[in-house]
């Protein structure tokens, strides 16, 4: 899906510079255990989700430049079968008390597909 919305995202994008905007789409995904629901007090509360994994994928939504889809390395693991990734190595990301492995999701692993400067992550067992 994200794929998806980068695609129509880079069309309309392309309209808007035709105009003299600047506009860019980057977009950060992680995957872990959050804290979802009402918070705050009866004064001011409202529906959200908190946790590191929240932190760590606005960090990554920051990250990206104009184009990428930056993924951790439990989502990398999920999706590296059917997609070329990028090993963007381990960002310092703020509010991280360590760097973190970072990819930015390419296309499909289909030859025709494949960009030249990307290459295919794979993972044994224990890696």
């Amino acid at each position: 899906m994200t794929m998806a919305m980068r695609e129509a995202a880079g069309k309309l994008i392309a309209a808007w510079r035709r105009d003299g905007c600047e506009l860019g789409f980057g977009v950060g995904i992680a995957q872990g255990y959050a804290t979802l629901g009402q918070i705050g007090f009866s004064e001011r509360s409202g529906y959200t989700a908190i946790g590191t994994v929240c932190n760590l994928t606005a960090r990554l939504c920051a990250e990206a430049k104009d184009g990428q889809i930056l993924i951790s390395s439990r989502v990398a693991r999920a999706v590296e079968a059917a997609r070329i990734l990028e090993d963007l190595g381990n960002p310092e990301l703020r509010g991280l008390r360590r760097p973190v492995a970072a990819f930015n999701v390419g296309q499909s692993t289909n030859a025709a597909d494949a960009r030249p400067n990307s290459t295919v992550v794979a993972r044994g067992p224990g890696a």
